[in-house]
């Protein structure tokens, strides 16, 4: 039975987690923060997995989980793991491509193990084609997949999006897949293999600016702050900052012209259409500047609110976890690390009603849980030793 409870959502699943840097974690961690048992399977020697292990980052990803070291290179090794495998529902990995063959550990390998296994696979490319075998990078997929050719102001260069938007896309694409196939086997009992990769995850989140390509050969550019064809939907200065407004739609659009007290920009024939308003958006943004230069953001938030518009303050880092719809929402959730404290952590977002996800544990000590996984694998205390001994674990 799992030894640490976080939620009774997915308490009958075990998941032996063989991830690494983000996309993987950021997979695993749904698994985790809804109570499976997940077993994070680490080298023998400490290794740099994307940062210092008492960072905020591993700290944030890895909560949850329970640590084991095992070397899979050895036979003793890969024996140990298979005997998981036999007990597992899913195996999480995002070597590159070639890594789980010459391990032995490819699905074909464990489906003769376990024929119920899952075994999801993440990569930067996929695991074929031509770009197989190269190394996979958030920012390297943001500007294959385009999304820094529309990131950014006009011809101001390519620029990446502020977050790893390809690994977190391509990690919580690969927990759907995974969902997706532990629910057909409720119906054929046999596990199956999922793929995700950075490359196909940008392109995805990419969503409408990629369809205007695909479906009318329409090459997206780079707009700033401003919507692509929405307008006016972007960031306007205001007499203490800066807020956004998303005015989609000529009632919206009319809201707006009323709340700044510019009725007369509804009928301008420069405005009066959602195309006009999108090829005349510099001369639009420069009037909508100059209103809103009047009042503080908070004072226009509250006016457009009221009127029905969409808009927003533009936050640091401070300011978004001291809003207080953002508090409301528990964005952030503490726990106890043995060695650093109290720490606080980003809350799971998915929120269920009987079954909520926990923090309950924080990040393990490498190797932490060696010992309480083998004995509940059955092996014996003479036999850990004699692992321990030969660097097996």
């Amino acid at each position: 039975m799992p030894r640490i409870s976080a939620s009774p959502a997915l308490a009958k699943l075990r998941i032996l987690d063989l991830t690494r840097v983000r996309a993987g974690p950021t997979c695993v961690r749904q698994f985790a923060d809804f109570g499976a048992d997940v077993i994070k399977i680490e080298n023998t020697v400490l290794e740099d997995m994307g940062g210092p292990r008492e960072a905020a980052d591993f700290q944030n990803l890895h909560r949850n989980k329970r640590s084991i070291t095992l070397d899979l290179k050895s036979p003793q090794g890969k024996d140990i793991f298979m005997r998981l495998v036999k007990t597992a529902d899913v195996v999480v990995e995002n070597y590159r491509p070639d890594v789980k063959d010459r391990l032995g550990i490819d699905y074909a390998s464990l489906k003769k193990v376990n024929q119920r296994i899952i075994l999801a696979s993440i990569s930067g490319f996929g695991q074929d084609g031509p770009y197989r075998g190269r190394p996979g990078f958030d920012q390297i997929a943001q500007g294959l997949s385009g999304i820094m050719s529309v990131t950014g102001h006009p011809d101001s260069g390519p620029m990446r999006v502020g977050c790893a938007v390809a690994d977190v896309g391509a990690g919580l694409l690969a927990a759907l897949g995974i969902m997706t196939a532990l629910l057909e086997r409720e119906t054929s009992g046999e596990g199956q293999w999922v793929q995700s990769n950075l490359l196909q995850a940008a392109i995805q989140l990419l969503d409408f600016q990629a369809a205007r390509y695909a479906m009318s050969g329409e090459v997206p550019q780079q707009v700033g702050n401003d919507h692509p064809t929405s307008m006016p939907t972007s960031a306007y200065h205001t007499a203490d900052g800066y807020m956004n407004v998303a005015a989609s739609g000529s009632k919206m659009w009319q809201s707006v012209c009323v709340s700044i007290g510019r009725p007369e920009l509804c009928e301008h024939p420069d405005y009066n259409t959602a195309a006009g308003r999108a090829s005349n958006r510099k001369a639009l943004n420069e009037a909508l500047n100059l209103a809103f230069a009047t009042k503080t953001s908070a004072e226009w938030v509250e006016i457009l609110n009221q009127a029905g518009v969409p808009c927003g303050p533009i936050y640091r880092m401070d300011q978004v976890f001291a809003d207080p719809q953002v508090q409301h929402l528990q964005a952030a959730a503490g726990v106890e690390h043995r060695k650093l404290g109290k720490l606080r952590l980003i809350n799971q977002p998915v929120k269920l009603s009987r079954t909520p996800a926990r923090l309950v544990a924080a990040t393990p000590e490498h190797g932490e849980h060696t010992e309480e996984v083998l004995r509940e694998a059955g092996y014996s205390d003479a036999e850990i030793s004699e692992f321990r001994t030969r660097k097996v674990v």
